[in-house]
């Protein structure tokens, strides 16, 4: 018979919902990663920030701000135009929470 081990708490995603930051957290996780996606894009095409404002059609202050990880304020449009100008779209879908079952 298994016991209950008595260290063991929650999982780090209800440990965040208790302190209210969950969707904050979650919010920046996604921003770091799209960012990251968006840098590599550019890596691999070897274009500079100038050349992505460019295919954009946009500034660089906007391609900064898409880049930038800690930057929550971008527009849907631009995502789709950034990802456009690295040969890539994005892919957005909404999956059940398990923790909701």
């Amino acid at each position: 018979m298994k016991k209950n081990n008595p260290r063991t708490g929650s999982n780090f995603d209800d440990f965040l919902k208790e302190e209210g930051i969950y969707d904050e957290v979650t919010a920046k996780a996604l921003k770091r990663a799209i960012a990251e996606q968006l840098k590599e894009g550019m890596q691999e095409l070897h274009m500079t920030k100038v050349a992505m404002a460019a295919r954009m059609e946009t500034s660089r202050t906007q391609v900064d701000r898409l880049l930038d990880p800690d930057n929550l304020k971008i527009q849907f449009d631009s995502l789709v135009k950034a990802a456009t100008a690295i040969g890539k779209h994005v892919e957005i879908r909404l999956v059940d929470d398990p923790a909701a079952a």
